[in-house]
Order: C-alpha cells, then sequence, then structure tokens
C-alpha cells in the first residue's frame, strides 16, 4: 500500500518505520530540511514508561490557582481570546477528577508498557545508540504532602503491574548519589527502575536512516497545504510543491495536527502545550544525576544524557508561540543548581517547543471518519516513550491487522 506519514518528528519517524517493515510504500513529508527539528530536537530526554501521569488529575485546579503566583511555577497560562484554547482547558478541567484520571491513567500505562516492549525490540534489531541509559526515574519529593500524594499514582502503577517502589531519604541518595550533596531538601521519591533515558534527536535521525535502507522517502523542506479527499476516502497530500497521491495518510504533526484536519470537519482536541530545557555540558560527574531525577515542586526534568545533562519542564499555555521567556529559563536553572549545583549554566543551550496535548492526556491513535486517514498525534510530554508502541499500533491499523493491545479507547472517536 502507498502510505504518506506527515512529520518527521520521533512519532512520524518511528511511524514510517514500522510501516516500511510491514511492506508498505512510505513516504514521509516535513516542512524542516531534516528530522527532529521541532518538538523532537531537546526534549527532557525521559523515556518514562513507568513516570506516566495525566497532566489532568484530581487537584489541579486548585494547584493552578497557587501556580499563578509562585515565581518558578511549573504551569504558566496566557490567556487569549483563542476558542481552540478555551475549549481545550474547559475540556481538561472536565478530567480532574479521581474516576477520569484513573481511566486516563490506565490507558497511557497500557501504551507506555507496550512502548517499552517495541522500545526494546527496536533497539536489538537496529543497534541504534543515542546516548542510551536504563537506570530508572526518581520523582523526587520535597515536601512530605508530595509524598502522600503519591499514593494515587502508587495505586495505578500496581493495578497495573508496572514495577515501583518507594524510597525514603537515604534511599533516594543511594539511587541517585550527588543527591548527598542536598539530602536535607528532599523526604523521599517514588522510583520506577524500569523507566529509560535518551536523547530523542540522535534516535530519531538513527532511525530515519534506517527507514530510508528500506526504501523510506523523505520529503523535507515541504510545506504541507491539505489533504486530498474525495467522495469521503484520502487521496493523497497537496503540498507547496505538488500533489501527493496515496491509499492511506497518517497525520503525525503533533500541536499542529488539528489545523489539517478542521477543513474536513474532524475536531481534534489536541492543543500546544510550550515546554523548554537547558541543555549543560558535565563539568563534574560526582554532582550530576546518574539517570532521570523528576523535581514534583516545579514538574521539571534533570536527565543525563552522555557527557549533558538535559533540563526540562514547564507547562505554558500560549498558543502557537515559540519565543523563549528568560523567566522560564530562570526557573529551569533554578532546579537544577538547587538539588545539582556546581554545573557551569553559562555553558546551557536554552529551547522551546510545543507539545501535542489532549485534554485527557491520551494521545490519539487510530482511524478517522475518512476511510484511509490514521491519526498518530497527541502525546504530548510522552512522545518519546510512547512513540515505539504507538508506531506498532498505526502499522497494525493501516495494514488492517488486530493490534496487540486495546487500542480501540485511543482513537478518536473516544471524544464522541
Amino acid at each position: 500500500m502507498k502510505v504518506i506519514v506527515l512529520g518527521a518528528g520521533i512519532v512520524g519517524v518511528t511511524s514510517a518505520y514500522q510501516l516500511a517493515k510491514s511492506g508498505h510504500d512510505v513516504t514521509v513529508v516535513d516542512r524542516q530540511s531534516g528530522p527532529a527539528l521541532e518538538t523532537s530536537f531537546a526534549n527532557a530526554g525521559e523515556v518514562s514508561f513507568g513516570y506516566c501521569s495525566p497532566w489532568a488529575a484530581p487537584g489541579i485546579p486548585m494547584k493552578a490557582m497557587k501556580w499563578l503566583f509562585m515565581k518558578h511555577a511549573p504551569l504558566i497560562l496566557r490567556p487569549k481570546l483563542d476558542m481552540a484554547m478555551l475549549a481545550w482547558m474547559a475540556r481538561m478541567l472536565s478530567n480532574c477528577t479521581s474516576e477520569r484520571y484513573a481511566i486516563n491513567k490506565s490507558r497511557m500505562l497500557r501504551l507506555a508498557d507496550y512502548s517499552r516492549i517495541a522500545l526494546a525490540d527496536l533497539r536489538a534489531e537496529t543497534g541504534i545508540a543515542y546516548d542510551e541509559r536504563m537506570q530508572g526515574t526518581l520523582q523526587l519529593f520535597r515536601t512530605q504532602q508530595q509524598l502522600e500524594a503519591s499514593a494515587k499514582d502508587v495505586k495505578a502503577l500496581a493495578a497495573d503491574g508496572i514495577p515501583y517502589e518507594v524510597l525514603d531519604r537515604d534511599g533516594c541518595v543511594r539511587f541517585e548519589p550527588a543527591l548527598k550533596h542536598v539530602r536535607d531538601k528532599i523526604v523521599g521519591g517514588l522510583l520506577t527502575p524500569k523507566d529509560e533515558t535518551g536523547d530523542c534527536f540522535k534516535f530519531t535521525n538513527a532511525l530515519a536512516a534506517k527507514a530510508a535502507a528500506l526504501g523510506v522517502r523523505f520529503a523535507y523542506g515541504t510545506t504541507i497545504k491539505a489533504l486530498d479527499v474525495e467522495a469521503g476516502r484520502v487521496r493523497g497530500v497537496i503540498t507547496d510543491r505538488e500533489r501527493m497521491s496515496a491509499e492511506a495518510v497518517v497525520v503525525a504533526l503533533g500541536s499542529y495536527s488539528p489545523l489539517l484536519l478542521k477543513p474536513l470537519g474532524i475536531r481534534l482536541p489536541v492543543y500546544p502545550v510550550k515546554g523548554y530545557s537547558l541543555t549543560i555540558p558535565i563539568t563534574d560527574a560526582s554532582r550530576a544525576p546518574e539517570s532521570t531525577v523528576m523535581d514534583e515542586t516545579y514538574k521539571i526534568a534533570i536527565t543525563r544524557l552522555g557527557d549533558r545533562i538535559r533540563v526540562g519542564g514547564m507547562a505554558e499555555i500560549s498558543g502557537y508561540t515559540n519565543d523563549l521567556g528568560l523567566a522560564r529559563r530562570s526557573t529551569l536553572e533554578h532546579s537544577v543548581t538547587d538539588l545539582f549545583p556546581g554545573g557551569d549554566i553559562s555553558k546551557a543551550s536554552f529551547w522551546s517547543g510545543l507539545r501535542p496535548m489532549t485534554p485527557d492526556g491520551t494521545p490519539v491513535i487510530g482511524a478517522t471518519k475518512v476511510a484511509g486517514l490514521f491519526l498518530n498525534t497527541g502525546h504530548g510530554t510522552l512522545g518519546w516513550t510512547m512513540s515505539t508502541g504507538s508506531a506498532r499500533l498505526i502499522g497494525d491499523l493501516v495494514g488492517g491487522r488486530q493490534p496487540e493491545i486495546d487500542a480501540r479507547d485511543l482513537a478518536i472517536s473516544r471524544y464522541g
């Protein structure tokens, strides 16, 4: 089958590779000059199969009010007269209940655990190297209240059979020895030992090369104008260069997916939530994390990537803007220097990207009302984590095969 994949980020490239492995004739279209040059470029580096939760959670509305007045807030809201933003926020708030949280987290854990298996298989199959480590994620709590609030996550992890360990202060220091310098600032942590880390940009580029070797064509520097639909079936894609025909199209455009789908009457509730990162060279390994430490207070991940530290996080709801605010850099610097003092942040590179968030936290994977048109988007902060499992699902769904895990509640139809 002739398939076009729209988007050359981590989700698009893994989808293209999987489709090519299944024997399809695949072309990837992207406006950038190469793979992983937008949201996949400098993300936090976490591959968080266990640390995997919806942003919409009980208590978030009250926390959000408090965060508005914090200097180093994990959530920044810049409201505007944007109906898509307002509708998305209303839907997100409706998911901030214990019942919805349990449902959404279970969906996310199911896909994340499937991706854990898929990534291991892909790594063994391709031999790709991407500064990978398999040492887990430590969710670090600075207050007793945070530690006690983690009970809901522990319950969900236990229900889905995901390994975890609740650690006291000494346990946190044993896991991450560099924390001994700041042990009095922490009370405990939640360790998910199956989590991994790695450079998403390196991985995506290496996999794109493997996909090209399988025959995948990459049309870089190409702007997508519209989907070509006739009689309820997708016929291809119209770009600024040509009309490209296809029997199936996979939309993996992240935050820009809803804009392409809207003319077809497909209302995809995905909205950009901007995240920021710093990449800092390691000057003293004894003061650097071994894996990923998630600073629960500021919702910032501090990750070891080879000879660098990637510090990523925050959620800024401000539309399709990609400016680099100095106040956001200050928050990243505060978190990393507070927990891992001694690094040379003057040499850090600063970056931002637009995460494609759904109001329930779960990505949208599956068919649409237009025959031959499929979605693989809306992964939010977990595109790197869920990419390989999502690619397997889309490969099965495009090929008309029964997926290995239940994917029915991942489709856009769940929104009614």
